[in-house]
Order: structure tokens, then sequence, then C-alpha cells
């Protein structure tokens, strides 16, 4: 059995409507900083981070600690969206999250379709063959515990800030360890 824990990034500098690749705010740095205290007895372990500035944030007091590089891995990277201005990118999440992946899983958006970005989420998870650490986003830490779950909910819970949900690798199946904090965190 392989653990995988997924920490979601520390507080973002800048809205998700404003900034496509915002880097941690202040406060981001410091729940940052906080949850590699709270899990350094867990490593060092492999580090798997978003291509994402404020998870690349996120994964620096890991690096630092553990003495080693965090993994840049695009499959753990936040949901893509449609060609769309930014300041449509928050009305289209909040449609998208109010859904299933039943309602939602064909949407063309880049480089593909959510399906596929979920799927593609999922088979590099189950790929992990040793307890690592990731840092990721909001919507990729809700598609891992919707599916070890059996929820076709894009929403199954809200994971705060620099929390982290602990999940599981048995014989090719995802299965849900525990939940990360949760926060009544704005998305979008």
């Amino acid at each position: 059995m392989t653990k995988i824990y997924m920490v979601r990034h520390g507080e973002a500098a800048a809205h998700w409507s404003e900034d496509r690749d915002p880097g941690l705010s202040t406060v981001g740095r410091e729940q940052a900083e906080k949850v590699a205290e709270n899990l350094k007895d867990l490593g060092p372990l492999p580090i798997l981070t978003s291509p994402l500035q404020r998870t690349r944030e996120t994964a620096l007091p890991f690096e630092r600690q553990w003495k080693l590089h965090a993994a840049v891995e695009p499959a753990i990277t936040e949901i893509p969206t449609p060609d769309i201005a930014m300041d449509q990118r928050g009305p289209w999440l909040m449609e998208v999250m109010g859904g299933s992946w039943a309602d939602h899983a064909s949407q063309p958006v880049a480089n593909g379709t959510l399906g596929e970005w979920r799927e593609q989420l999922i088979g590099r998870m189950l790929t992990i063959t040793e307890d690592t650490l990731m840092t990721s986003h909001f919507i990729a830490i809700n598609v891992a515990v919707g599916w070890a779950l059996g929820n076709d909910a894009l929403i199954t819970f809200k994971p705060d800030n620099a929390s982290c949900t602990v999940l599981e690798v048995i014989d090719g199946q995802l299965s849900l360890i525990s939940l990360g904090e949760e926060a009544q965190t704005k998305v979008g």
C-alpha cells in the first residue's frame, strides 16, 4: 500500500479570475511553512508539485526540510478552463463546481476535455509506488477524493489552504484515509 499526502497550496496572492498563475500571499507562505513543519516527520518523501507557482511555492518548505527537489507533475495541476476571458473564469468555475462529472466530463477545455484531465490525474496517482507528498489544488484534490469514494460530484468537500488529505493506492485502487481540514474557502 502506498500513501499519497495531497497538500492544497497556501493562500494565493491573487484571485483565480484575476491571475492565471499567482504565487502565494504572505499568509499563504506562512501556511506552507506550517504544514511542512506539521508533516516533517513523514519524510523525507518524494514530492510532486503542480507546475503552477502557488503549488511550487507551497512545496518549497518541504524541499528545504527534506533536502530534496520537488518534481513538477503536470497531471496534478489546476482544473483546465475553456479559452475564455479572465473575468469569465469565476462564473465558469462556479457553474462547473455545482455539477457532476457526468454533466461536465465532455466539456472542451485547454488540451482536451474535463473528463480527460480527470482521467490523467487519477491515472498518474495510480502509478505512484512509494509514499509521496503532492502539492496540488482544490479541484484536483476533490477529483481524487471523489474517485476514491465513488462520488460523481465535482466537489465532495472543501479542503482548506495548506490542508493535507491522505489517500492510499492498493492493488490499483485509490482509497481515502483522511480528509484535510475544511474551510469556507473562496474558490473561483
